[in-house]
């Protein structure tokens, strides 16, 4: 087993530019908690640690020599022409250490060209040259490579909901020990306890996850400072010395790179980057877990500086301790937007599309749906002629606030046991609007108003249609103009709620603008919160 000491003798002998067969422009030394790494201009070569942390084990040569290899093959999956394998060094009769041959192999390192700092995501996009057409490629490459990432039902397993929560806990649990002295006890526990109502509450929404196949073999460590473009999209140092780390499911890897680039301020971009994801992926899923897998991720990140505080001097434990408020900040962000349920209010006039919408919007995120018009008929109130008046019948002003109230009524008993809701209705009146918003600060929760248009041709084509095939809705073609006459618009006041989606755009394409922008209003309000409780 090498000894700390004499990995120290190596590294030494490492940092003379004669050991290396190729030039070398400069020597430096990284280190991690479990890895020194050297970089000499072309080449960067790293070595593991011979430690035991109990979440890996390298004590053994042979062990390090293995996992050498397989972070070689595993990174073959992201990137191209970067890395070249294991190299093993010698150690001969006089004491003298080289890549060989000859002597006996005291060690083994991965070898991988060195990319260039400039070419790392983090520093395009400080200087503004990773632009959104990037975005998407990179979008694009991670999504096709959850697509065809390993699946068995061994990795299936690591979709089911104890398993995550036994992650959770682990995480929590070793943790556990630095709280006091470096973390916020409130914030830490508030964090704890969302998370643990969020599993207990979704449940389905993790199994469905595994019958979906959404469980793969990621790469478990994507961040910014692991991707770079340089002769094409690089994506390295994946986590190759525990499976389990790997495995699970794909909107887990995509939010570790999202909490990574909010960390650095590109909070804009990590929006764009899970938008351009989500759909080059067909998973508007990815919304409904975002958030708790980005804590979950800001903490595995904030474990590993609060383990590394034990052998830092004090210059990195000051930049350590940075970190830690750092990402405990971004966890409590996330938790306070997972945490808070939504009301999600689909308005605008009948066949805007907004039904179609709130459906598919319900189901993408695990919500339950209430619709004025299904309200209506539970409720007995059934027109009496097959083409009714807008103020008759059913539709009558009294009847009308009703249907209203009861909406309103079936939200709040849901957002009152912490689900989210959606409501569909064409809420063309702004005291019913305003009705919903009051219903979410009594609660204390989001809210989110998705007001469908589209063009009076296309309302026309869609209303003439229900004459053939009738729905649930009893609008018709020669109600359109005293309904456009009398639809309230939204004023500023609704600014931070709204989103105006144009439905003459395909179903596809309305929901994954629709999740994209709401989840940013719903970042916003979480935010909002965070800064009143600083």
């Amino acid at each position: 087993m090498t000894s700390p000491s004499r990995l120290d003798a190596i590294l030494r002998a490492m940092s003379d530019p004669a050991f290396y067969p190729h030039d070398v422009s400069r020597i430096e030394i990284r280190r991690t908690h479990i890895s020194a790494v050297l970089l000499t201009g072309q080449w960067v070569y790293k070595l593991k640690k011979p430690k035991n942390l109990g979440f890996l084990d390298f004590r053994k040569l042979a062990d390090r020599e293995r996992f050498c290899r397989r972070e070689a093959e595993l990174n073959g999956r992201l990137s191209n022409g970067v890395y070249a394998g294991a190299v093993a060094i010698h150690e001969d009769d006089g004491g003298r250490l080289s890549f060989g041959p000859g002597g006996r192999v005291v060690e083994y390192a991965v070898k991988m060209r060195q990319l260039p700092e400039e070419a790392n995501l983090a520093r395009l996009l400080e200087s503004g040259e990773f632009t959104d057409d990037r975005l998407q490629a990179l979008g694009g490459v991670l999504a096709a490579f959850h697509a065809g990432a390993l699946r068995s039902p061994d990795i299936d397993g690591f979709g089911d909901p104890e398993l995550i929560r036994f992650n959770m806990e682990e995480n929590f649990e070793q943790i556990g020990p630095y709280v006091p002295g470096l973390l916020d006890a409130d914030k830490w526990e508030f964090i704890r306890q969302v998370s643990r109502a969020f599993w207990q509450d979704h449940q389905d929404l993790f199994r469905h996850r595994v019958r979906s196949g959404r469980i793969r073999d990621g790469h478990g460590d994507l961040r910014a400072d692991h991707v770079y473009l340089h002769e094409g999209i690089q994506i390295i140092d994946c986590i190759e010395f525990n499976d389990r780390f790997r495995y699970g499911d794909t909107a887990l890897d995509l939010a570790f790179l999202k909490m990574d680039l909010d960390r650095l301020g590109f909070a804009e971009a990590a929006r764009s980057l899970v938008a351009f994801y989500a759909r080059a992926a067909s998973d508007p899923e990815v919304y409904a877990l975002l958030d708790f897998y980005a804590a979950y991720r800001a903490l595995v990140r904030l474990k590993v500086s609060c383990m590394s505080m034990d052998q830092a001097d004090e210059d990195r434990r000051a930049r350590l301790q940075s970190d830690i408020r750092a990402y405990l900040g971004l966890a409590f962000r996330y938790a306070l937007s997972f945490g808070r349920p939504t009301l999600w209010v689909f308005c605008g006039l009948p066949a805007s599309g907004k039904s179609t919408l709130a459906e598919r919007t319900a189901a993408a995120l695990f919500m339950p749906l209430f619709s004025s018009d299904t309200v209506r008929k539970e409720d007995g109130e059934t027109p009496g002629a097959s083409v009714v008046p807008i103020d008759a019948g059913p539709y009558r002003p009294l009847l009308r606030g009703r249907i209203y109230a009861r909406l309103l009524n079936l939200a709040m008993e849901r957002l009152r046991s912490g689900s989210s809701v959606v409501l569909d209705a064409t809420f063309s009146e702004s005291r019913w609007r305003r009705s919903a918003i009051q219903l979410a600060e009594d609660l204390t929760t989001d809210i989110v108003f998705a007001h469908c248009v589209c063009s009076t041709a296309t309302l026309k084509r869609r209303l003439a249609m229900r004459d053939a095939s009738p729905g649930a809705s009893d609008a018709r073609l020669f109600h359109l103009d005293e309904m456009q006459k009398r639809y309230e618009g939204f004023d500023s006041s609704f600014e931070d709620t709204y989103l105006r989606i144009d439905t003459d755009d395909t179903v596809e394409s309305c929901l994954h603008i629709l999740l994209s922008g709401a989840h940013a209003l719903k970042t916003k309000q979480a935010e909002r919160v965070a800064g009143r409780l600083r």
